[in-house]
Formats: structure tokens, sequence, C-alpha cells
């Protein structure tokens, strides 16, 4: 009997980033799930109506992608993976037409402002949408040959579409690092990293003494981000990716030290380290 593929959910249409995210870390013997928010990513996850959800938690133009990083807090799911994809937008339009007709552009706001230099070029109309692909499914069902859409070459290939530029960001060296969630995180791998969450007292030298507990045990930190506490204002908690898996010896030293001297820690999970 042959098994059921995995079901991953993900935020946004068939054609999204996220969905290229799935296919890369999982391969094609997978079902992808399309979520409207992320929020429902993980209500799936919880609820084990998928088996693993995938979400974007950093653009290396654009910056953390803050929401995530509150939803992994506020539940208690862990990262057992993570996958990069470098995006490469494409300007799509309907079957027939062309550069020279298009007139309206939807997109992503983020994807319009990564395409700014061309859309200046091209002298049209932006029109921000909730997500890539569902852009072009909207260009679709309009029908008209002066509007077109920024999206993945996916996108255009699931919705019967036409590509009319390629490669139309202002930087081309554009990457989008995705977190795998699930129930449990990943066992060791001999080339992992460990996502924390923590919060300290609001004191001089408090957040340097806890960065101090990996200084000296040489542990490299990949990633620090502060995020408003959202109970008192100016307080923080503080994300941080370092190098190794909790499980290691010198890891679960520095997690227990931590944890005695924070007002709070939370571990996200441990998991392989993804390569561009």
């Amino acid at each position: 009997m042959k098994e059921s593929p995995l079901k991953v959910a993900f935020q946004g249409e068939n054609g999204a980033y996220s969905e290229v995210a799935v296919y890369k870390y999982f391969g094609v013997e997978v079902k992808p799930i399309p979520c409207e928010t992320f929020q429902e990513v993980f209500r799936k996850v919880e609820s084990r109506l998928v088996d693993y959800g995938v979400l974007p938690i950093e653009n290396s133009i654009e910056g953390s992608v803050n929401q995530v990083y509150d939803l992994l807090l506020a539940h208690d799911l862990m990262i057992c993976g993570e996958v990069i994809v470098k995006i490469k937008h494409c300007l799509i339009g309907n079957p027939n037409s062309n550069l020279a007709r298009i007139k309206r552009v939807y997109s992503h706001p983020q994807a319009l402002a990564q395409c700014s230099r061309f859309l200046e070029r091209l002298k049209c109309e932006t029109i921000p949408t909730y997500d890539t692909a569902g852009s072009v499914r909207i260009v679709k069902k309009r029908g008209l040959m002066e509007e077109a859409a920024i999206a993945s070459e996916k996108a255009a290939e699931f919705y019967g579409m036409e590509i009319l530029a390629r490669d139309i960001s202002d930087c081309q060296d554009n990457y989008t690092r995705f977190v795998v969630i699930s129930e449990t995180d990943a066992p060791p791998s001999d080339n992992d990293k460990t996502s924390i969450i923590f919060s300290v007292k609001h004191a001089p030298g408090a957040l340097y003494e806890a960065l101090g507990i990996f200084a000296k045990r040489r542990i490299n930190l990949t990633k620090i981000e502060s995020r408003p506490t959202k109970k008192k204002p100016w307080e923080y908690t503080f994300y941080l990716d370092f190098e190794g898996h909790r499980t290691e010896t010198k890891s679960a030293d520095a997690l227990r030290e931590l944890k005695d001297k924070a007002l709070f820690m939370k571990v996200l999970g441990s998991f392989p380290k993804a390569t561009v």
C-alpha cells in the first residue's frame, strides 16, 4: 500500500515562494497546503491536520518577518529545519500580452519595493496585494492585457500565464530563509544551529552578561533580534540563533546558565543549518 505524501502547510497561494520552499526542503513527493495567514499555518500543525509548516522568517534585503517571530513565542511548536530560497521575481502577464502594453502591476508590497527600479522604467501604476502568487491569479481572472503581476516562475506555470520579464529585482542577491515547524525539533546532525527566545532584567549590563554566557564557551552567535514584549513599553524579548545542537554539552550548559539568569527563556529548536 502506497504511503500518503507528507502534508505541509504554507502561507499564500499555489506558486508562492513559500510553496517553492516546501518543494525545495521536502522534495516533489509532498502535498503543499495553502493557508491564508501565518496563524493558520501554526493552527494546522498544532491540530495535526498537516505534518509540518513552512514559514518565511528572514529576507536578505527586507530583514526579519516579525509576525512569525511573535507566533513562535505564542505557540508551543518547534523549529525542526530551515531552507533558503533565492527570490527571482518575474513580471507575469496574460498570454499574448507584452511588456509595452503593461500599465498596472500587482504584487505584495515587498515584491513591488524590491523591483522599484524596473517598475519606474516601466512607468506603470503599482497595486499592492496580500500575496505574490495571488496577484497572478487576480491578473488572470481580470484578463486584461495591460495588467501584470510580480511573482515566481512557478506561479506563472501554475496559472498558465506568460513571463514578460525575468530577474527584475533591484538586487540580484535576494534570498529568503524559511523555517520548518513541527511538534518536535531535529536530532543532532554535526552541522546544527539552535534558536531560542529570552528576556533579561531591564538593568545595565543584563544583555551583555547573557551574551557572555555564549562567548566564554566560544559558541558562535549567528543572529540576534529584539522584539517588544507588548506587556510594558520599551522592554524587549531577544531571539537568538547560535551554532550547535541544544543537546551538545557546551550548548546545554549555556542554556542552563542562561535559564538561571534570564527572566524567561524558551528553546525554539535545534536543526541542521541550511546552505544557499
